[in-house]
């Protein structure tokens, strides 16, 4: 009888658990203390006046800017506790909004402090901006980081990424690490919030520590140290489609990578100019200890030149990511929905899952032709894995099926074809707009929304 591993259902659950509300208990109780601190320092019953309230809400708003800011520096800092625990697009998520409201809190306080200490006059306050900027110490650095935090919201609107290809999104982001360094110096050196006791100082310098430790540690130490100790070439280059080839990776003691089915890393091939920036690629094969596999899609400068590839060429990664695994099942039964290339992990989870037959079913969506044909075959025979595939382009913009698939409601067709959907695990990939009418037609089948693993390739 197969059973699931006490470990994946117990110990790693419980600790995910403990891990995210731990994360978000710190970052509450952060704003809750530096929010107490403004308060005991006077900041309400500043309020009462008007210079005095600007310059109060302008303290307030970039005490608030400043915890939001250090939490988005460790949100993308690809800590492993982190990454295992809330997965990557829970992650992103709240990058998103920690970003933005963090942006929206630092414009705040740029404008209220100065028009305060302007004495509330509209006409003093940008030569008040001036003379903050130049005779304050710190604050010409921190305009420039207020610069470069700007480059980086603003390439963040959905708008403007559309327009920006991944890798130049992906180098102008990095600008968010230059901007949150720059306001280093004007917030400890001149923060009135920041210097009004030891107990203040302490905390104000062991959150930003702590922040540069994670983004030296694990953005920059645990990636070197894994490359010098892997060394990853290509072996092969399989085309597996006009658009779609698959990448063959071989290195030392790949067996102690820690990498899982499902998960991603981000990828430099050097041989080529523009290798500084990495982009992120799934594994397309489970794990093996001796090699990996990646599969992508002509979709930009990046992915097109894969296929030319050669065998021999050093490889950079940054891994692995990702909570798409193993390690986010709680039940028996899977289901595996992925769209396009977005098949790519699940066809790694289809091999590196336990199940028997008839516990796995794939639900493969394509327009011209299926990814790995074969290759599910196989696991058909091999593993028991059932499929059921949605060929043709998409029949209506509010339908996830294809042409192929006769003319059904898509949550009567869904109960049709997987009546017990409710009682899986489901694992979705695909392009955001597709999977989220997926999640809508999953919910409306009753799936708790904890049992949808979900990952968008989309960035």
């Amino acid at each position: 009888m197969f059973a699931i591993p006490a470990e994946s259902l117990g110990q790693r659950a419980r600790t995910d658990s403990a891990v995210r509300l731990g994360a978000l208990a710190v970052l509450w109780l952060s704003l809750l203390l530096v929010t107490y601190w403004w308060i005991a320092g006077g900041g309400v019953q500043e309020l009462g006046g008007w210079a005095t309230g600007l310059t109060s809400i302008g303290r307030i708003t970039g005490l608030g800017a400043a915890v939001l800011l250090l939490a988005q520096v460790v949100l993308m800092a690809r800590v492993p506790l982190l990454e295992a625990a809330f997965g990557q697009d829970r992650l992103t998520h709240l990058h998103r909004i920690t970003g933005f409201t963090s942006f929206n809190l630092m414009l705040a306080h740029l404008v209220t402090i100065t028009w305060g200490y302007a004495e509330g006059e509209v006409r003093r306050t940008p030569a008040m901006l001036w003379d903050l900027s130049v005779d304050y110490p710190g604050m010409l650095l921190a305009v420039g980081g207020t610069v470069a935090l700007c480059v980086s919201v603003l390439t963040s609107i959905r708008a403007a990424r559309r327009r920006l290809r991944y890798e130049s999104w992906h180098l102008l982001h990095l600008y968010a690490y230059l901007g949150v360094g720059l306001a280093i110096p004007h917030q400890l050196w001149t923060g009135q919030e920041f210097l009004a006791s030891t107990g203040r100082t302490v905390f104000w310098w062991t959150a930003w520590a702590v922040a540069a430790a994670t983004v030296l540690g694990y953005r920059i130490g645990v990636p070197v140290w894994r490359n010098l100790r892997h060394r990853l070439r290509v072996t092969a280059v399989v085309p597996e489609s006009d658009a779609v080839v698959s990448v063959y990776v071989s290195g030392h003691h790949l067996d102690q990578l820690r990498a899982e089915a499902g998960q991603f890393f981000s990828w430099r091939f050097l041989d080529r100019p523009g290798w500084t920036r990495a982009n992120p690629y799934s594994l397309s094969a489970a794990p093996d200890g001796r090699g990996l596999r990646i599969t992508v899609q002509d979709a930009g400068d990046g992915s097109a030149a894969l296929r030319s590839v050669r065998p021999g060429t050093r490889v950079l990664v940054e891994g692995p990511y990702g909570r798409m695994s193993p390690r986010a099942r709680t039940q028996r039964k899977i289901a595996l929905i992925g769209a396009g290339v977005g098949v790519t992990p699940l066809r790694a989870l289809a091999e590196g899952l336990d199940y028997g037959p008839g516990d796995a079913v794939l639900v493969q969506r394509y327009t011209d032709q299926p990814l790995f044909h074969d290759e599910f075959q196989t696991l058909w025979h091999d593993r028991g894995l059932s499929s059921l595939t949605l060929p043709g382009a998409r029949r209506r913009p509010d339908s996830w099926f294809g042409t192929g698939v006769p003319e059904y409601d898509d949550l009567h067709a869904l109960l049709h074809w997987i009546p017990d959907i409710a009682e899986r695990d489901v694992y979705l990939c695909g392009p955001e707009a597709w999977t989220e009418l997926v999640r809508a037609t999953l919910t409306a089948a009753g799936l708790p929304a904890e049992r949808l693993h979900l990952e968008n390739f989309n960035w």
